[in-house]
Parts: structure tokens; C-alpha cells; sequence
């Protein structure tokens, strides 16, 4: 009989801290890979605590419930080996896969690369691992790793298909999402595939995480690096393949660098019993629907800013959402995405006119409103304005009227928001965007105002970029085609435009690339063809406003360089 494996791999959503809920996902898509009769499964990292678990690591409790857990699920794992992401505690602890098979947890594998970069903060919590063992499950020789293992091209992988012979590498994964990543992991995947002559089998996690989002796109690829399963973006999937692996063998005989090649010697396979009961089954492999084909860069932005929004409100207790709609573009796609992560029914959108909000953007935020679905409320401030103004004008004396005022407006609007919040249990959507809040042309306790900032790292130039995406794909326009074209304005005082304050965008966003997600000096910049006025006041903007990032709510990473968890800046800083 040709040799084969048949695999599943569980592209999961957990919750982070909910051990015994993730622990029942885990059970229910073994049932349903062994209906499927499947040989493997496999989970991502950290499967079962959820990932990032941060300082929840460092209550004993948090890993002693994590280890019962692991020790349930092996017990009731009978007819399939599973492979599942988990917190090893031996002399420290480990971020661990354990191999599981019939009832018994026989291996565990410690992940031997650990991240202390960008988002990552692995050497906090975790001891590296040591050992690159191999298994023997039915007619394959496998490998397991964790995530960052397989990023270098000298990982635990390279011994286990050399000096262990694997036919097949079972990498485990959380590796969060960015624009442009999907690519770059396909190209580090094959080249590790081809260059090892083995199968990589890649599970990655789904679903949001505070400002982090996971994508999914789990993949299988083949020993000379071509894709030949893959799952969904940005959804659960349960990945099905039958994996050929005497193909590799046969390939390996052609390939005469592997004979060349000396590596540290490793564990013979150890043998973990082959739970297949079924000898002739179904040759197709069945999952859930056919694979799509992978999506545009801006079709993959906004599903991760949908599922990033979708799961932050869900995951922390909230099913309602209110938001201010100003009449621009930034509360428009805001309120789009919130309609697609949480339905119509459960969005309410805000109008506050003052005495400087235009007609058209009264107009267009209602024409929104209703092309959208959702409830609309109107609540004018210009009295309470007024009021402001009366109780101040004593401290206020001999002061001309200046952007205090203006700041009061967007203060007031944020005072509303945070009470129908407080009332009614919505969590609210702040609007601002990135290249606002990398500027301060965002005003504290007013339009930062939430529990949520979606756009937040999302430049302008971006949204105007996702707002056209969103009416295409709907063949409509959702958001009134007079709220895209019109000059993006705040209304705080008569006749006002971003332009008064700022560069254009078209101008302003590629400063802030190199600057912020980039950190190119300003030499590299006048190299680059910027002009040195305008990126010496940008670059003293986003120095002088670190201070308001640093009370900004938490929003979805979409770029490689967020504020926050990316990008960590002293507020207190005199480097210039």
C-alpha cells in the first residue's frame, strides 16, 4: 500500500484565560477530524490557554489548570494522535506541544526559538527548549516545532529531517497578522520545505486578541515547496490532506546535498501507536468547503480589522457598539466595519451637531445611517457648548478664543458617547485614525474617547483606500459617495480643513511610514525625496503627542509597526 498520512489541521479561535471553554473546542474538532478519519490532528500554539497569555503565566494557578486540562484531554483522545499547544511546567516553564495518542500523553516538545521582538515577549515568561525529537505515527516519521522554530533556517527542523529522517514537519503556530506578511511566510515556508525535502505542514491560530489579529491561513506544502492545502483567512477551518509520503522518499534518492550534510545526532523516532482503524477510506480528503483563493491586500485589511473588532467586543462581554458620526470618512468606515463584525441591530450611530457642522454632513451621516441598517440618534451640543462657555468665561478672561474651544466640542461629544455607554452597556468606537493619532490632531478625553479605536492603525490614505474597497465589494455605495470625495474636515470652527493643520495625506502618510513603522532619520528622508520643513515639523509632532498615544484606546495591528505593542517610546524624551 502507498504510504500515507492523513492530517487535520484545526485552525482555531480561543479566548485567552478561558482554559476549560478552549478544552472543549479541543475535544469537539478531534471528534470531528476522527469522523473524518483523520491520523493527526494537529492545534496551534498555545491552543489551550489562548495566546498571548502575558502575566497570566505568572500565576501558578493559571498553570496548574492548564496542566489538568492537558491531562483530560489526553485521557479522552482515543482513535487519533493529537498535537496540541499548551504550558509544559518542568523545573520552569515552556511553551509546549504535547503529542497525544490513544489516551496517553506520550511526548512533549518545547519550543527552542523564542520571539523578543516587536509584539513578542517570550523570554519573560518562557524557558527554551532543548531537544528536536521525531515520532513514528503509522508510515511517517514526523517532526513537531512551535512557531518561531521554523522562522530560521537553521531550526529544530533541519535536525529532525537530517539526522531523524522526518518525511513530515508539524509546525504549531500563534503568528499574528500584518499587511504584506502572508506573502512572506509563504516564500519562508516553501524555501524551508524544498530546502529540507519534507512536508511542512504549518497550523495557524484564528481570531482577535486585544490589538492583535490571527489570520489563519494554515498551510500544507509539499517537499519541493508548491501549496497543496491551505485554509481559510480570517475564519475557523478544519484543514483535511492527505499527505504522500513515500513521495518523499523518492524525491530524497534524487537529492545527493543530503548525503553531504552532517547534524547533530537525534533521538531515534520514537514510536507512537497508529490509531487508524479504517484500512480503506474515502481517498478525497473532506473538510469544510472549498479553499478560496487567497485575498487582496485591502480585502485582507478590512476582514482583520471585522474579526479584530468583532472579537474584542465579544470576547469582552459587550454585543452593542455606539460610535459619533460626524459626516466624514473615518466614522463611516468605522461604522461599516462595525455593522459586518456585529450586524446592523447591534450599532448605534451618534450625530452631535454643533453650530459648525455643515447640512451635508447631517445629510450624509443620516443617508449612511439608513444604507447601513443601524439605529441613529441625535443629540446637538451647541447648548451645552454655550454653557461650557458662560462657566469658563471668568477663567477665560482677556484669553481670545483659541483651540481650547474647539477641544471642548470634541470633549463634550466624548461626554455623550461615554454616557449612553455607561447607561445602556454599549462600548464605544472611537473613530480617529493613524495618521491623526501619530500627529495629535486628536484631542484627549473627546474624539480619543472609547473602549475601541478600529482605525487606529490605519492611515488616512488606507482609509480612503478601504472605504472604495467596501463599495465595491458590496456593488453599492454604503458609504454615500459625498463622504469619500468631500475634504475631510473636523467642524470645530467655520470653514475649517485637516489641510489648515496638516500636510495632505498623500503628503503627510509617506513621512509617516518612514518615520514611525520605518524609523528612518531625517537624513533618510531628504534622501528620499521628502521635503525637510515639513518632515522636521512632522517628526516633532508624532515626538510631542507620545503622550497622548499612550492614553489612546487599544485598536487592531494591521501594519508591522503599531503603537503600543510595537512601537514603545519613552513619553519623557529629549532625543531629536
Amino acid at each position: 500500500m502507498k504510504k500515507t498520512l492523513r492530517l487535520a489541521m484545526a485552525q482555531i479561535n480561543v479566548i485567552v484565560g478561558d482554559i476549560e471553554g478552549n478544552s472543549r473546542k479541543i475535544a469537539e474538532w478531534t471528534d470531528r477530524a476522527i469522523e473524518l478519519q483523520a491520523d493527526v490532528i494537529t492545534f496551534p500554539e498555545l491552543a489551550l490557554t489562548g495566546y498571548p497569555p502575558e502575566d497570566l503565566l505568572l500565576k501558578p494557578q493559571f498553570i496548574d489548570a492548564n496542566m489538568a486540562a492537558i491531562a483530560k484531554l489526553a485521557a479522552r483522545t482515543h482513535g487519533i494522535t493529537a498535537v496540541i499547544g499548551f504550558v509544559d511546567r518542568k523545573e520552569d516553564i515552556y511553551n509546549a506541544a504535547a503529542v497525544i495518542s490513544n489516551g496517553e500523553l506520550r511526548s512533549v516538545y518545547h519550543k527552542m526559538f523564542l520571539p523578543n521582538y516587536g509584539v513578542f515577549d517570550e523570554f519573560r515568561y518562557f524557558q527554551a527548549g532543548r531537544d528536536c525529537p521525531v515520532f513514528k505515527i503509522g508510515d511517517a516519521t514526523v517532526g513537531v516545532s512551535i512557531c518561531e522554530d521554523i522562522w530560521y533556517a537553521d531550526g529544530p527542523f533541519v535536525q529532525q529531517a537530517l539526522s531523524g529522517g522526518a518525511e513530515v514537519l508539524l509546525n504549531i503556530s500563534s503568528s499574528p497578522y500584518h499587511a504584506g506578511k502572508r506573502m512572506w511566510r509563504e516564500r519562508m515556508l516553501g524555501a524551508r520545505a524544498g530546502d529540507n525535502t519534507v512536508i511542512v505542514a504549518y497550523n495557524n491560530l484564528v481570531g482577535g486578541q486585544d490589538e492583535l489579529v490571527f489570520d489563519g491561513d494554515s498551510m500544507v506544502l509539499d517537499q519541493n515547496g508548491t501549496i497543496i492545502a491551505r485554509g481559510r483567512q480570517f475564519r475557523e477551518d478544519l484543514v483535511i490532506v492527505d499527505l504522500d509520503v513515500e513521495s518523499v522518499f523518492r524525491s530524497r534518492l534524487h537529492d545527493p546535498r543530503r548525503r553531504q550534510q552532517e547534524m547533530n545526532t537525534v533521538k531515534p523516532a520514537a514510536e507512537i501507536p497508529f490509531s487508524r482503524k479504517v484500512q480503506k477510506r474515502d481517498p478525497t480528503p473532506r473538510g469544510e468547503t472549498e479553499t478560496p483563493p487567497p485575498l487582496s491586500e485591502d480585502a485582507e485589511i478590512y476582514d482583520a480589522l471585522v474579526l479584530g473588532t468583532r472579537d474584542y467586543v465579544l470576547k469582552n462581554g459587550f454585543r452593542k457598539v455606539v460610535l459619533g458620526l460626524s459626516g466624514g470618512i473615518d466614522s463611516a468606515l468605522t461604522a461599516v466595519i462595525a455593522v459586518d463584525a456585529l450586524g446592523p441591530e447591534n450599532v448605534t450611530g451618534v450625530l452631535m451637531p454643533s453650530e459648525f457642522s455643515s447640512q451635508g454632513s447631517i445629510k450624509d451621516s443620516e443617508e449612511l445611517g439608513k444604507n447601513l441598517g443601524i439605529a441613529l440618534q441625535t443629540i446637538p451640543i451647541t447648548d451645552v457648548f454655550e454653557s461650557y462657555k458662560k462657566s469658563l468665561e471668568s477663567a477665560f478672561e482677556a484669553a481670545k478664543p483659541d483651540v481650547t474651544e474647539e477641544n471642548l466640542q470634541a470633549r463634550i461629544r466624548g461626554t455623550f458617547l461615554m454616557a449612553l455607554s455607561n447607561k445602556f452597556g454599549w462600548l464605544v468606537l472611537s473613530t480617529g485614525n493613524k495618521s491623526e493619532i501619530s500627529t495629535g490632531y486628536c484631542t484627549l478625553y473627546g474624539d480619543m474617547a472609547g473602549g475601541f479605536a478600529v482605525l487606529k492603525d490605519v492611515m488616512k490614505t488606507t482609509v480612503y483606500r478601504l472605504s472604495e474597497h467596501c463599495n465595491r465589494v458590496a456593488c453599492r455605495s454604503r458609504i454615500p459617495r459625498a463622504i469619500i470625495d468631500k475634504p475631510p474636515s473636523a467642524e470645530l470652527r467655520p470653514n475649517q480643513l485637516d489641510v489648515d493643520s496638516l500636510p495632505p495625506y498623500d503628503v503627510l502618510d509617506p513621512i509617516l511610514k518612514a518615520y514611525v513603522e520605518e524609523d528612518r532619520s531625517y537624513q533618510d528622508m531628504l534622501d528620499l525625496g521628502f521635503d525637510g520643513s515639513i518632515v522636521q515639523r512632522i517628526v516633532r509632532l508624532v515626538d510631542v503627542n507620545e503622550y497622548k498615544r499612550r492614553q489612546a484606546a487599544p485598536g487592531v495591528k494591521i501594519t508591522p509597526r503599531a503603537f503600543g505593542r510595537d512601537r514603545r517610546m519613552p513619553i519623557t524624551n529629549r532625543f531629536r
